[in-house]
Order: structure tokens, then sequence, then C-alpha cells
């Protein structure tokens, strides 16, 4: 990990801490058995005092053998200062792509998707002969080398809001990033992007003669009982409780201020960031996900296998499995997946064993920036401690 991050993690440690009170948190203290393995982790003081510059709200849930812990601090909304609601939705962003490669494992397990298969074979129509030995496994784990879409919206987020709700067929998305010639030879490298969820969504439409969110609720959302999570299909509105999500940006006086972002289109990610949930849903998920409730059966290890591959952009150790990432924090790997939309930043983080787990929402002024917001930065610094 670059020093510069390190750096903005260990400054993490000390945020909020002189901030303020937060909202009362519902807590419960460790098992005693865990008791002299691991103390709580002081979240509560990283949410401290919100909102503040970098955040408006946040919603954390910390469980697993080692104990557990659930708080909130922040505001329902800017204008009536209400405080935050501890049960709200929120955008997940690409907390989103655990569930897609989930769909695709339980339909390999079934023999209905076969990981080793191209995706040209799947859908001979839409994938051109350029990328013909791009494999299923390839666009899940980020090895396939198709660039991009880049969609034509502008570079800033003062453009990009002005573009809201512009809607993007996935097929289009598909068709912009494989008339661009590849970035690599398909399994030598690994590019994070969203396009090869995009295709294996589609594949997956294909399969089942099914939509995409059809086969996620009826195969995870509705087994697992997560009633408050659901995919919106490019929808803009949230639908039920949510705390609003602000991004900073020029304001229509000219000033540089934070906007209401909430209401903002998803047609853009679909499979690989479009979803919307609770901590309490995302907190049930990642346990059943990680006890193999989910993925049953050898495939589950898919999601815990790094290609053997270096980082396109760094030259680092790939840091992506199928559906997720690792990383060691405290002397410990821990794996799960960050989200991002507008206004609004999401993990989910668990050790292998589950003896943490962790889940929040931030509702961030500057999501989707180039550097991790420094209220979820603490949070998982707190929750696992610093990057080896």
């Amino acid at each position: 990990m670059r020093t510069s991050t390190r750096t903005l993690l260990a400054a993490a440690l000390v945020l909020g801490v002189a901030a303020g009170p937060a909202l009362t948190p519902a807590f419960a203290a460790p098992r005693p058995a865990a008791a002299a393995r691991a103390s709580t982790p002081d979240l509560s003081a990283v949410i401290a005092g919100l909102p503040r510059a970098d955040a408006t709200a946040a919603l954390v849930r910390v469980g697993g053998t080692d104990g557990s812990w659930q708080g909130g601090s922040g505001v329902h909304d800017l204008e009536t200062n209400a405080p935050a609601d501890p049960a709200a939705r929120f955008r997940a962003g690409s907390v989103t792509k655990i569930f897609t490669a989930a769909t695709v494992l339980q339909l390999a397990t079934e023999g209905r998707i076969d990981l080793d298969r191209t995706a040209r074979s799947y859908l001979p129509e839409l994938i051109p002969g350029r990328y013909a030995t791009v494999t299923v496994r390839q666009l899940l784990n980020h090895t396939h080398g198709i660039p991009a879409a880049e969609l034509a919206v502008g570079d800033t987020v003062e453009e990009w809001y002005a573009h809201r709700f512009d809607a993007h067929s996935p097929e289009a998305m598909v068709r912009a990033a494989t008339a661009k010639p590849r970035e690599f030879r398909p399994g030598t490298r690994q590019h994070y992007l969203n396009i090869g969820y995009t295709i294996a969504a589609l594949i997956v439409e294909q399969v089942t003669g099914d939509s995409y969110e059809h086969q996620v609720e009826r195969r995870i959302l509705r087994p697992l009982g997560l009633r408050d999570t659901y995919l919106p299909g490019g929808a803009a509105e949230l639908v039920g409780p949510y705390n609003h999500g602000y991004q900073t940006m020029r304001l229509d006086d000219g000033t540089t201020g934070p906007r209401d972002v909430s209401v903002w289109g998803t047609s853009d990610a679909w499979a690989a960031g479009d979803l919307v949930s609770t901590t309490a849903d995302l907190e049930r998920f990642v346990r059943e996900l990680f006890a193999g409730r989910v993925v049953r059966g050898p495939l589950l290890e898919e999601m815990f296998t790094l290609p053997k591959v270096s980082d396109l952009t760094s030259g680092d150790p790939a840091a992506y499995s199928v559906g997720l990432s690792m990383k060691r924090l405290g002397g410990r790997e821990v794996w799960g997946k960050t989200g991002g939309r507008w206004g609004y930043n999401t993990a989910v983080a668990s050790t292998r064993d589950g003896s943490r787990t962790l889940v929040y929402s931030v509702n961030a002024t500057d999501a989707k920036g180039q550097d991790m917001n420094r209220t979820a930065l603490g949070l998982m610094v707190a929750a696992y401690g610093l990057p080896d």
C-alpha cells in the first residue's frame, strides 16, 4: 500500500475524537470468550460530530465472534437537521458486484454457466471477435482486458449532475467498450472496471430467460429475507426511508457547497453498482455469504482466490477476486467490497472466519473522489487496524 494511503489511514484514527457526541448507539459488549482476544473498536469516536465537511451521516455495524457494535450519527437532511434514520436505505454502489458474482456462481454450480467458457459463446451478437477468448471468470475477476465504456457525459461532478437522468442500456455500454482495442491480453493483468459485470449480468439474462434483477431477488434477496434491499433498474428515486446524500460541487449561485444528490439515475452502473440496501441487510448477507450459505460448494473459493497477475495501473499484485477484494489489515486478511455512488460510500468486510464483520454507509460529500472518504477510512481502521 502506498505511503500516502498509509498516512491517510493513520490520520483517520483520530477523526471525530474531539468533534462532539454521536447519536446514542446500540451496543453489545464483546462476548466473554472473545474479550481477551479483541476489544470493541472505538467506532463511535470516528462518527462523532456529524455532519462535517466530508460527511452528513454514517450508519455502522460490527459483528462476529469478537463482539458486536452498531451506531449512527449525523442528520437525515441538511434542511431539517433531523437525526439520521438508523434503518435508512442507501445506494451501495459497487457492493452490487458481490450479488452479481454470487448469482453467476450459483448458476455455475447448477451447470448453467461455465466459468471457463467464453463470454462470446453466450452473447455472440454482442461480443466482437477481438474479445473472443475472454472467459466468464475473467469478466468477474477483472482480468478480461475490456476497457471502460466511457459514457460521454463529462469529466466533472457538475457535468455528471446535469446528466443524472440519462438512460444507458447495458447493451449500448458493452458495444461502446468492445469497439475499442483491448487493454491487455485476457488473463495477463487486472484492471478493476464495471464493464465485466455488465456483461456477466447479460449472460445471466441469456441463460435464464429472465431479468437480472429478478434472478438476484429470487436467489439471494428473498431466501435471506433481505426485505429492504432492491435493484432499482436505473430508477432515480430511492424507495422507502433514506438519509439524504450530498455532494460538494459548484452551486447555481457560483459558490461551492453541498447539493442534494439523493435522486440520481443508476443505469450507468446497473449490475456493477445500482444496489440499494441497509446496514442490517448487508450484515446478514455478508455473514451468510462467508458461511457458505449463498454460494454453496467448492465454487465459493472463487470469491477468495486472487488471480496471479499484476494490476495494470500500479503493478501491485492483483487485489480483486470474483466479487470481492482483499486487504491485509491489523495482521489479518480482510475480504470485502467498497462502493460509491454520488453522495454515498458503502463497505462490507469480514475476516474469512467471520470473527469480525463490518458494514457501513457514509453519506459522503466527496463520494467517487480519488481518495477514500476520511470518515470511511476511519471506520475501516478502527474496525481492523492499519494495513500491514
